[in-house]
């Protein structure tokens, strides 16, 4: 299969499991790594809010967790029905969040704005093409701020069905330029059902970049 079909057989297959209703990756609690940089945690202080980019944002748990910790959120997906259910669950709520339909891909050419002090992908990365992985690396990078934080919350090759996945050694690989690896470790929440199959990964912003 060429690069080309099969973004777009994945990208249909997530239209057909929102339209049917499996969304297995929906529904979990907020990430334990993604509490700690919003919360603190052992000593370390939460990130002071400012703007958030959710990359992959689904019907908008994690965009809407972050509204309600201070943060100005921008949350994008190339998923109509995803979206409109996370506009319902915004309302529900009662917060601000800017839910776009955006191809990750593509960021600065669909001007989601620049600037973002974190950027939260909770299994985006994992299930893109190489060719689209670089691309993504390189939107990213132009709307992060100089001192960005980034959360990557994937799975590793293997870790789940149909899921390409990823480990450490590509995204210290792809990201060298732009970041630097600050921690990782396994993502203890429900869908990570074997050991290190689902991993988190916090880089931070290289300024001169």
């Amino acid at each position: 299969m060429t690069t080309v079909g099969f973004v777009t057989s994945r990208r249909l297959l997530f239209r057909v499991f929102y339209r049917v209703g499996f969304t297995p990756w929906d529904g979990h609690p907020i990430a334990t790594s993604l509490r700690s940089l919003v919360e603190g945690s052992d000593g370390s202080p939460a990130l002071t809010p400012g703007a958030a980019l959710d990359v992959g944002c689904g019907t908008g748990d994690t965009s809407i967790y972050l509204a309600q910790h201070g943060w100005r959120v921008t949350g994008v997906d190339f998923v109509p029905k995803a979206l409109d259910e996370a506009r319902a669950k915004r309302g529900a709520a009662g917060v601000t969040v800017d839910f776009r339909q955006v191809d990750a891909t593509r960021l600065t050419g669909e001007g989601v704005g620049s600037g973002f002090g974190l950027i939260v992908d909770q299994g985006c990365f994992h299930g893109m093409s190489d060719s689209d992985r670089d691309k993504y690396v390189a939107e990213v990078t132009a709307v992060a701020a100089p001192d960005a934080r980034m959360l990557l919350v994937e799975f590793t090759p293997g870790g789940a069905i149909g899921v390409p996945g990823v480990d450490q050694a590509e995204i210290e690989r792809r990201f060298a330029a732009g970041w630097r690896l600050l921690s990782t470790g396994d993502e203890p929440v429900a869908a990570n059902r074997f050991r290190s199959a689902l991993r988190h990964y916090v880089l931070l912003r290289r300024p001169e970049a």
